[in-house]
């Protein structure tokens, strides 16, 4: 979750234009492995740890098993691909720490891609965050949401009617308007939600070593779902479709079952977002070359350990066949085993979670947007701050001040929160929790299979840069090769979405375009 002090993304209002009569100052694009940044440097190793748990473990581990039981042929192959997503994610945090301390600064991956190779792509890069990623993830947290109250109440349909949709907005609209209250109530609600989430993966792995336990001492008696003892984890078995009908997975091609993989890939991705985050804790480490590889290399190995317990989990509480038809696994889970009373506080325990999450990730895009607006990427009025329009709510006098320090005081960038509220209603009202998984995925590895490309290429272009962390240039490239892999074939196996995201990226760029052409005229 984003820190209390502010928010490690928002970057710093650019200087007034120099004219051409005066004398730009040289700046350094790369400053000392000592840069002290936003935050002050006061964790330890043990602190960081603690902060990369925060920021990975989320929602995603409650919610998307459906989504990645649907797309593979096997419970054990489910397993695999959490296992997979997870290194993946370690990769990619070793690496963004290469980054993060070469160039020590603030802006998520937008300044790497723009040292790496022009300012265009970390502008693309900011545009495809904030209007495809990050709406699209609020979108999904909205619908799970609401999801997870229905599956509490036995209630679990494949195609959600409207009223199902209508309600994901209200959620949508509550966790905006808790955003635009005022920056100290969002972190602080922020750091109660860490709490819960751990406690209920807890929760979680107890009832499931419980049932397997109680069947230990006594066969006769399974409280689970009966099929994990009865049946082989890695044999293929039908799908239940959700229109009722079954796949038989024995009948797909190789080539056809990489699709799928790609897609089930993507929902475990999203469950470990945000450990590119992972230089974020590097601005707060006492001694960043140490510490920050020993945080990673401890905090994502345990993470993935608690998502591949919870999901063995999934396959011990409830029959197979009902995994693949929830988007609330978790609650359908618990339901099961301990009955809807016991699943009800499950629920609110889970709907917390997944509230935290939501606020976390609208306070995240509404700075995402105040930071493209302070690049001159987007209107000025998305970098307002305490404003709805052009009309100042804020009790704060300094109508002029700038955007982070108007931040610092407590306001909120109503604006770029409103946008991000109108496009993630869109997403909702056109999508479901899957597709929106895979559009989601494809936006956010897209540019993260360019970040770490970007690193190897700097590693011969730049061979002489200053960097504190250097993983094996072998982790890097695993990154590559897999990431890249699953965009193209996630891109062929899902072209509605890549579709989507692709005109998306075109009107960037012609906005791109004009607003450059018409600043320069």
């Amino acid at each position: 979750m984003p820190s209390s002090e502010r928010t490690p993304l928002l970057t710093e209002v650019p200087p007034e234009p120099i004219s051409s009569e005066d004398e730009a100052p040289e700046v350094n694009e790369v400053e000392s492995a000592e840069f002290q940044g936003t935050f002050a440097r006061q964790l330890s190793a043990l602190d960081g740890f603690a902060l990369l748990i925060s920021i990975v473990i989320g929602s995603g581990v409650f919610s998307s098993p459906g989504a990645i039981d649907a797309n593979v042929p096997s419970p054990g192959a489910a397993l695999l691909v959490w296992l997979v997503g997870g290194i993946l994610a370690w990769t990619g945090a070793l690496t963004m720490a290469e980054l993060g301390t070469a160039f020590p600064g603030e802006g998520g991956i937008q300044p790497y891609l723009t040292h790496i190779y022009g300012e265009v792509f970390g502008y693309m890069a900011a545009w495809s965050w904030i209007v495809a990623t990050m709406p699209a993830t609020l979108a999904i947290l909205s619908i799970v949401f609401v999801e997870s109250i229905y599956s509490s109440l036995g209630i679990n349909e494949p195609a959600p009617p409207l009223t199902h949709k209508l309600l994901s907005l209200l959620v949508l609209v509550v966790v905006s308007t808790a955003n635009s209250i005022s920056t100290k109530t969002s972190t602080r609600l922020g750091n109660f939600f860490v709490v819960v989430k751990l406690l209920s993966i807890f929760l979680l792995i107890v009832s499931g070593l419980t049932v397997v336990f109680v069947y230990a001492g006594n066969h006769h008696r399974d409280l689970g779902g009966g099929d994990w003892h009865s049946r082989a984890w890695f044999e293929p078995r039908d799908t239940v479709l959700p229109d009722g009908g079954r796949f038989d997975w024995r009948k797909v091609t190789t080539w056809q079952s990489l699709g799928f993989y790609s897609t089930a890939l993507y929902g475990a991705l999203w469950a470990y977002s945000g450990w590119d985050k992972a230089n974020y804790v590097a601005a707060e480490l006492q001694h960043p070359k140490k510490q920050l590889p020993l945080a990673i290399n401890t905090a994502i190995p345990t993470i993935i350990a608690c998502y591949v317990a919870a999901n063995a989990v999934y396959y011990v509480l409830l029959p197979w066949e009902v995994v693949s038809t929830t988007d609330a696994a978790a609650v359908t889970a618990i339901t099961h085993f301990l009955g809807k009373g016991t699943a009800y506080f499950a629920t609110g325990l889970i709907c917390l979670v997944i509230v935290g999450s939501a606020l976390g990730n609208s306070f995240v895009a509404g700075r995402m947007t105040v930071a493209a607006a302070n690049q001159n990427w987007l209107p000025k009025t998305l970098g307002a701050i305490g404003q709805i329009g052009k009309f100042r709510v804020s009790k704060s006098s300094a109508v002029d001040q700038a955007a982070d320090e108007a931040l610092d005081k407590g306001e909120s960038p109503i604006n770029a929160l409103i946008l991000n509220t109108v496009l993630s209603a869109i997403y909702i009202l056109l999508g479901n929790m899957r597709i929106l998984l895979t559009l989601n995925g494809l936006a956010e590895y897209f540019f993260f299979f360019l970040t770490v490309l970007g690193a190897i290429i700097l590693r011969w272009r730049e061979p002489d840069l200053h960097r504190p962390v250097k993983p094996f240039i072998l982790i890097p490239v695993i990154f590559a090769i897999i990431s890249g892999f699953v965009v193209v074939r996630g891109a062929l196996f899902a072209p509605i979405q890549a579709a989507v995201l692709l005109g998306i990226w075109v009107v960037g760029g012609v906005y791109y375009y004009v607003r450059w052409r018409w600043l320069r005229t």
